[in-house]
């Protein structure tokens, strides 16, 4: 491998662009966060409300990226456009935090949740745990047992996959999410049938308690269950950390973004509303999150025993799909630092036969491992979100930065509702960032740590590399 013979391909047309950002949309938390969102607002009416609210902001955010992305149209993207507006060490603290905290949990988060859902699939039976310790610092157990060992495997092996040519990953990636769409649309429609379902389920409120949960309501709790949905939301940006892959990036990064948003927003509502047709909101707060899903319990009553086999099949293609599309997009950040000269450079080698940065995913996937041993299914994904928001904002904001510093330059797609919109999004961001760090301050500062822990390592790496400066 080399890194200056062997560059990156543009070998995604327009169908393999849609199917990566959906593929990885879709995922874990249209079957697992319903629970957690009811405990935090308590109806279901306040729960959809939060689904939509959610979803208009990260398609606030999907308009706002493709401007960014046609005008950058580069690997690891997000990287290269928070570089450019605000100097390298944003840049590279925008790229540290994907890799380290951000895109890595989110990985760990969906192959714990594939382990969830053979669980389910095996009745349950994958629930022994070989060993467990508290942290004292963190403040919770961490427990190596089979649903760790099957996350660590799936994580090892969905990362050999994409260690293939990428036209052959959007290949699989179209297929797994024509398979998906067609399995949440199916999910939805068929709790419909169910002939002991009640819209007027929608009239009651939960009465379940939900320990260590924000409740009661009001904004913060609202904001709680925003959060959760928009982990669910989460990839809605995937496919501009391989920009630099996308065939005619100016017309298909702008269709790949806002076409994914607009059918994912409507499979979700779908969805949700047929969970609370099925189930009132006292029984979708009570599902016991560490062995099964509000998807499964609302499937198993509207066909029976059966259908808990075959929708844990269903849900484990769906959290295998959106891992394969997100360690396929993660691995380009890491390999954009490094070709600026600002991390590893063995992470900027590309395969010679597959054209991929195949050392670069090696390494997030040992990270993601790590990550996946680290804690449980929310607390890896209220991590993730947290870090992922804060510099969805930053990015987002440098659409004015770019507007002011270059007004000539050239733009194949503008930004749709300007200024308002894209300030829409940021000012939404900074809300929910807030709103984080007060309903889970623990978390956070050990997420912006993190963060800042990027400083010397940027420095050194910039010491070794003077250029990386400029």
């Amino acid at each position: 491998m080399s890194t200056t013979h062997h560059q990156l391909v543009r070998g995604l047309g327009p169908i393999a662009a849609i199917s990566i950002n959906v593929g990885n949309i879709i995922g874990t938390g249209i079957f697992l966060k319903a629970r957690v969102m009811t405990c935090n607002v308590g109806t279901p009416w306040r729960v959809i409300l939060a689904w939509v609210a959610a979803g208009l902001l990260a398609l606030a955010g999907a308009l706002t990226y493709a401007e960014l992305t046609t005008m950058r149209p580069h690997a690891g993207a997000e990287y290269v456009i928070t570089k450019d507006a605000y100097g390298r060490v944003w840049g590279f603290l925008n790229g540290w935090s994907q890799f380290l905290i951000s895109r890595t949990a989110s990985a760990a988060a969906l192959a714990v949740g594939f382990a969830i859902f053979m669980n389910d699939l095996m009745g349950g039976s994958l629930k022994t745990v070989y060993y467990s310790f508290k942290m004292p610092l963190f403040g919770h157990t961490v427990e190596l047992g089979t649903l760790t060992i099957i996350a660590l495997i799936t994580l090892a092996v969905t990362t050999l996959i994409n260690c293939a040519a990428v036209s052959v990953s959007g290949h699989v990636a179209s297929v797994i999410t024509v398979l998906k769409v067609v399995i949440v649309l199916g999910v939805g429609i068929a709790a419909f049938f169910y002939q002991d379902g009640t819209f007027a389920n929608f009239s009651t409120a939960s009465t379940a308690p939900c320990e260590g949960e924000v409740t009661g309501g009001g904004m913060l709790a609202f904001s709680a269950a925003m959060v959760g949905a928009l982990w669910a939301y989460d990839g809605w940006n995937n496919i501009s950390y391989m920009a630099g892959e996308v065939k005619h990036p100016e017309r298909n990064l702008p269709l790949a973004l806002i076409a994914s948003m607009l059918i994912i927003i409507v499979l979700y509502v779908i969805v949700n509303v047929s969970y609370y047709y099925v189930m009132t909101p006292t029984e979708v707060a009570s599902v016991d999150s560490t062995a099964s899903s509000v998807a499964a319990e609302a499937i198993r009553r509207v066909l029976g025993p059966v259908a808990v086999t075959m929708m844990a099949g269903v849900m484990m293609l769906s959290s295998w799909g959106s891992l394969q599309s997100s360690i396929l997009g993660t691995a380009r950040i890491p390999y954009a630092m490094a070709r600026d000269g600002v991390f590893f450079q063995s992470l900027a080698r590309v395969s010679k036969n597959t054209r991929v940065p195949v050392i670069s995913l090696i390494v997030q996937g040992i990270w993601a491992a790590v990550l996946t041993l680290s804690g449980s299914f929310d607390q890896l994904t209220d991590m993730a979100i947290f870090a992922f928001w804060l510099f969805y904002g930053l990015v987002a904001a440098s659409v004015f930065v770019f507007r002011w510093r270059e007004p000539d330059a050239e733009r194949p797609y503008k930004t749709w509702g300007y200024p308002v919109v894209p300030a829409l999004f940021v000012l939404t961001t900074i809300y929910l960032i807030a709103t984080t760090i007060w309903n889970y301050p623990v978390r956070s500062v050990i997420g912006l740590l993190i963060i800042a822990a990027g400083l010397p390592v940027y420095w050194y790496f910039a010491s070794k590399n003077p250029e990386s400066k400029t």
